[in-house]
């Protein structure tokens, strides 16, 4: 494993650098891997701390907005490029194939240590922190990591000082049967044996649709990275999946305060509609809504009304209120109660300075 330590222009947005890990022989059979750091070329003026930003599934960075809303709230931003996503996929790689959603535990910490060396964060209470805000199949990758940095690494737990997850996967989507033991018994038997298999079913282009400028959305990305009707799912990745989610249920402790950003509402459907940008076309948000409370710690759920699946690329007034909500909360979510009583009543009590008057 590698890091090739030197930042270099990033291959898909100006004026931003990328990094490059080189994470060598992949346990599926893929390799050489690698993983890519981004980091945004504005710089806070006064840092408070820095962002880490893990994308979904079919998903790479690109979203520029989102990374200038953090530096206007005054943190370093940086995302990372999974394995064998986005920028870091490989000629003859299966997209965003992994067996075991443990395994990105190295590009995350890698992108934890780099960071956290640039911004100088520290294991100080009072010392600078790395949020993590994800989305999707990020935000279900994100906390089951975190979790184990608590139970298996504390050092670089330290370093993390809250969670973001925007529209987190934490159940399967569709009719009850998909949820079903006999289902989940076939996709793991499958899984683990012909891994690299497809699914039959294809994934709806609606919501790729709803957002790419070529269609009928405003944003601009490439679309070999993150193609309109998604890459193919597997059985081994959504084996891996379906492992985070039986974990992630039974209950995590990220120690960490959390804000979970939905939509009030799903909508599937085969093609695009108008109502495809007025909802989460993607994931069921009802389960967002059941399973936020295992992931441990102070949680704040907000329901975006009319948001899409990712909240940050809904409709102009509606991402302006998700935006809202993340600047809220960054005010006042990250610091326990007890915390915050204790700092208002220290100013309370605090006697005022003395102005003495020039002789």
């Amino acid at each position: 494993m590698t890091d090739t330590k030197d930042w270099q222009p990033d291959s898909e947005l100006a004026g931003y650098s990328m990094r490059v890990f080189e994470l060598g022989a992949d346990p599926d059979g893929e390799s050489p891997i690698a993983a890519t750091l981004v980091r945004a070329p504005k710089r806070p003026r006064a840092a408070k701390g820095a962002v880490l930003y893990v994308h979904g599934f079919t998903d790479y960075f690109y979203q520029e907005p989102l990374a200038e809303f953090f530096v206007s709230q005054g943190y370093h931003f940086y995302a990372l490029d999974l394995r064998k996503c986005g920028r870091s996929r490989r000629a003859g790689q299966t997209a965003h194939y992994v067996s075991d959603l443990s395994f990105y535990d190295v590009e995350l910490s890698l992108a934890v240590d780099v960071i956290a060396a640039e911004v100088g964060i520290g294991a100080g209470e009072d010392d600078p922190k790395i949020i993590v805000a994800a989305h999707s199949t990020g935000a279900l990758i994100t906390p089951l990591w975190i979790d184990r940095l608590r139970r298996l690494d504390a050092t670089r737990h330290r370093l993390i000082g809250g969670l973001i997850l925007n529209s987190p996967w934490l159940d399967l989507q569709g009719r009850a049967a998909m949820r079903s033991p006999a289902v989940t018994a076939v996709i793991r038997g499958v899984g683990i044996t012909r891994g690299l298999t497809v699914l039959p079913q294809e994934l709806s282009p609606a919501y790729g649709d709803s957002i790419h400028e070529s269609r009928h959305g405003e944003w601009k990305y490439n679309l070999e990275l993150k193609p309109l009707g998604g890459f193919p799912v597997t059985f081994g990745w959504i084996r891996a999946i379906r492992n985070g989610h039986a974990l992630l249920q039974a209950g995590l402790d990220v120690a960490v305060p959390s804000l979970v950003l939905r939509s009030d509402k799903s909508y599937f459907a085969k093609q695009y509609s108008s109502k495809t940008d007025r909802a989460d076309a993607v994931l069921d948000v009802s389960h967002m809504a059941r399973w936020a409370g295992c992931l441990g710690g102070r949680l704040t759920s907000v329901p975006i009304p009319d948001a899409r699946h990712d909240v940050f690329l809904s409709l102009p007034a509606v991402r302006e209120q998700a935006y809202a909500e993340v600047e809220a909360w960054l005010a006042t979510g990250l610091r326990p109660p007890a915390a915050k009583a204790a700092a208002k009543k220290a100013a309370a009590t605090t006697p005022p300075r003395k102005t003495v008057a020039p002789g």
